[in-house]
């Protein structure tokens, strides 16, 4: 048959086979300006902005007679007392979500080239948590928007500025610009605070029977209202407190959004290609869960599934640990205030400090808010750690080998056991029985000890057995010990030592030292007392100023005698209320000049022993009687 004859029997495959669809790829976006440019030019831009806004508000603060360097370092002064708290609050999330931001970024460096080393210094900068980060692939399906829930704190907190920004500015452009008037010096919040404590009385203490103890369930919500901060009236957090309180909330977001990014995608990644070769992987290391491969697949996927549920369980766990503990944290700072306040240093401290400013407390001042929230995370990781290893045990020893009936390993080693647990018991049961009704007896109303020969020979018998015991109760201690410190981890206001060691431990020691800065430049009494010296200074300018235009006929002389006496009966109860604070502040009573005469045994806590005032004038008294009768034999 010739070629061409066959070509006309070939026909075309009307029904080819449909082609493989290829996945979605969605490159990433590929900026059109270089890096390196970009940094540059905002770099600029921030300077160019700070220079325009330190200018103008050195124009204002010299129009108002207040010219020099403060003028020039306004525009970054976000920690003054007098500044919106909410600004200061604002620009630390910002800048706390854009180092969390460093942590997921491919190029967290900038001006650098080589991505290998640039991951290998900031690990080294930001620790193993930021190493296991970058080894983390976050292209993950669940990590979608893994970007955008990162960022919404960042969204809030530059939502609130891009707000509050332009309202200042125009505001201070239009000259009715003013300070934060709620923690002014000419603000009602310092003397209502003045009012209150001059308003307090002593609470006397009454001396209460055992049986009027609180019932168990007035304990408990008396114990569940400790851990809740409820605001008081008469009572303002510090700007440095505030933003802490902020931070650390953002940092335990970011954190556990991060512990889950990090970990629940490879999970579910190795759930769903769990196939039937596992059975074989298995077999290999002589594991059998079932002669039917499909029921082990069914096994282990549900396996893989419970790792995962304990994951989720712990991380979720340590959120709600850690915030409770924060809200508990507020609590005490409140209490710690207060108490300093009012010159209960011994109740803080447990021992003897002066509250005043110095080189190791300023520099504690400055780190507080970074110390505390990286406490928080290094704390929600260990804690997610432990609670997560804690429900494993649970979960795949006691849980599901009850449920199966099947795989009791753990029950079986107690079983094997129970000679020594029943010993146990018994010693703890003999001790407790007969203590009671045996080696104590009550006569008229008191209690004492009673056959003491039994006692020493009881105790001789149980000597071995209560070794036993006391290892079981090293082995409770140290499992208490290290939970407790693993929950309170987060939290700086508390020492994980013991009191009489607590100067070891540096979170604790660095608020202790943070605490003074703020007790000694911000005490609520004595900016009552400033802002009144500094209102009394204003009245008498303007009662100056008031006799100049007498003298020149533009007031009655009436009227200006009413004026002047007004004015000096309201001076004169200003400077009595001055001359009461400063008698009665404790903080202040060293640095009284006829006070410094006087030994440092007569101090305590920075007030003035009253006892040992006393007893050293009744010891000068008697050596004066001792000297005058002996004068007196001797002229005789």
């Amino acid at each position: 048959m010739d070629k061409d004859a066959v070509l006309d029997y070939e026909y075309p495959d009307l029904d080819p086979l449909p082609s493989k669809i290829g996945k979605e790829v969605i490159l990433p976006c590929d900026p059109t300006a270089d890096d390196k440019l970009y940094h540059i030019c905002i770099t600029a831009i921030s300077l160019v902005i700070m220079l325009i806004l330190a200018i103008l508000a050195r124009r204002t603060k010299a129009g108002s007679r207040q010219k020099g360097l403060p003028g020039l370092l306004s525009p970054v002064n976000f920690l003054d007392h007098t500044q919106h708290k909410g600004l200061a609050v604002a620009v630390f999330g910002v800048l706390l979500c854009k180092l969390w931001g460093l942590i997921a970024s491919p190029n967290p460096l900038p001006f650098t080239t080589d991505t290998e080393n640039k991951r290998k210094k900031v690990a080294v900068v930001l620790s193993a948590l930021e190493s296991a980060c970058f080894s983390t692939d976050f292209n993950t399906t669940i990590h979608k928007y893994y970007s955008l829930f990162s960022s919404l704190p960042q969204i809030a907190c530059l939502a609130f500025l891009s707000f509050q920004y332009p309202l200042f500015l125009f505001k201070g452009l239009k000259g009715t610009e003013k300070n934060n008037a709620s923690e002014d010096l000419s603000s009602s919040y310092y003397k209502d605070y003045v009012k209150k404590i001059l308003k307090m009385k002593k609470t006397t203490k009454i001396s209460t029977s055992s049986s009027e103890t609180p019932k168990l369930s007035q304990r408990i919500t008396d114990a569940v209202k400790s851990y809740i901060y409820t605001p008081e009236e008469a009572f303002r957090f510090p700007l440095k407190l505030a933003i802490s309180a902020v931070v650390s909330f953002v940092s335990l977001y970011q954190i556990g959004l991060l512990l889950i990014s990090a970990v629940v995608p490879h999970l579910q990644t190795a759930r769903m290609g769990v196939d039937e070769d596992i059975a074989n992987v298995l077999a290999g290391f002589k594991i059998m869960l079932s002669p039917d491969k499909h029921e082990v697949t069914r096994i282990v996927i549900h396996y893989i599934w419970c790792v995962e549920v304990c994951y989720i369980s712990a991380m979720t766990l340590s959120g709600l640990v850690n915030l409770a503990m924060l809200m508990r944290s507020m609590v005490l700072h409140r209490s710690n205030l207060k108490g300093l306040y009012r010159g209960d240093i011994y109740n803080v401290y447990n021992c003897q400090r002066r509250i005043r400013a110095s080189r190791p407390a300023l520099v504690c001042w400055m780190g507080f808010t970074s110390f505390t929230a990286a406490h928080i995370c290094i704390g929600m990781i260990i804690q997610t750690m432990v609670f997560f290893l804690c429900l494993l045990v649970t979960v795949f020893l006691i849980f599901m080998p009850v449920l199966h009936g099947q795989n009791l390993i753990l029950f079986q080693i107690l079983w094997s056991m129970w000679p020594f647990w029943l010993m146990i018991l018994l010693a703890v049961l003999i001790q407790h029985i007969t203590g009671r009704f045996c080696f104590i007896k009550k006569t008229a109303g008191t209690r004492d000890l009673d056959n003491r020969g039994n006692l020493f020979l009881l105790t001789y018998l149980l000597f071995p057995v209560n070794v036993l015991i006391g290892v079981l109760l090293a082995v409770w201690r140290m499992i208490i010990t290290a939970l407790f410190n693993i929950v309170h981890m987060g939290r700086m206001d508390i020492s994980l030592l013991n009191r009489n060691v607590e100067a070891f431990d540096p979170a604790y020691r660095c608020y202790a030292h943070y605490l003074k800065i703020e007790v000694s430049q911000s005490h609520p009494v004595m900016k009552a007392f400033c802002g009144m010296m500094l209102q009394s200074v204003g009245q008498e300018s303007s009662a100056a100023e008031g006799s100049r235009g007498a003298e020149e006929g533009i007031q009655l002389v009436n009227q200006e005698k009413k004026q002047q006496k007004v004015s000096d009966a309201k001076r004169a109860r200003r400077h009595w209320h001055l001359l009461y604070t400063l008698v009665n502040n404790p903080s202040l009573v060293g640095t009284r000049k006829h006070f410094l005469r006087q030994a440092a045994e007569s101090f305590v806590n920075g007030s003035l022993d009253r006892s040992a005032k006393e007893g050293g004038k009744k010891e000068a008294a008697t050596k004066e009687a001792a000297t005058k009768e002996a004068d007196t034999a001797a002229s005789k």
